[in-house]
């Protein structure tokens, strides 16, 4: 007899047997939780918190980084030219491998973006500390433990050398020590204490 041919009590219910092994699963196993993605929010969400003078401007200091305008150096002459000399077949900014580097989470599901991200406004702060969504709230930022458990990334050298390595085409070379101080955002209250 066939497994279509053939039925099977499961869970007090009668089935084609074909119909189990194609992955239906008894009633009574409960599959746990699927655990929610952390969303990339945009930096704009970040600057409600991370503009203060007080408190450091980190919101500020990005503004000012290559890290901010690096969708839009994708538009610029080098990129133009070298993807000229590569022969690609679309642009910078809409090549994928251009993109990897220039904008945050590139490459990531779509559902993974809220309304407020903008891939213009190129490598944010989501990309070094990883998606806001969860640990955006400022009663989550006060305490580091749980902002790390709701998403917070502690960026280290491997955070950077993920874009800043010899495949990329205008690398030149990375000093971790020497890039971090170019980049370094600290809060000033958080140091007094």
């Amino acid at each position: 007899m066939s497994r279509i041919g053939r039925w099977v009590r499961v869970s007090g219910v009668v089935v084609a047997a074909g119909f189990l092994f194609a992955g239906v699963a008894p009633a009574q196993d409960k599959a746990a939780p699927a655990k929610t993605a952390h969303k990339y929010i945009g930096a704009d969400k970040c600057k409600a918190c991370h503009m203060s003078e007080a408190k450091g401007n980190q919101y500020g200091s990005w503004m000012k980084s290559a890290h901010a305008k690096a969708y839009e150096t994708l538009a610029g002459e080098k990129a133009l030219a070298y993807a000229k000399e590569k022969a690609m077949a679309k642009p910078p900014q809409e090549t994928a491998e251009c993109l990897a580097c220039h904008v945050t989470g590139h490459g990531k599901a779509a559902d993974l973006f809220e309304a407020t991200f903008k891939k213009e406004q190129g490598v944010s702060c989501e990309s070094c500390h990883g998606p806001g969504s969860d640990y955006k709230d400022m009663k989550i930022m006060k305490d580091r433990a749980a902002a790390v458990a709701a998403g917070l990334v502690v960026p280290d050298e491997k955070t950077c050398t993920g874009c800043h390595n010899d495949k990329s085409p205008t690398f030149k070379g990375f000093v971790y020590k020497d890039m971090l101080a170019k980049v370094a955002h600290p809060n000033p209250a958080k140091a007094a204490k």
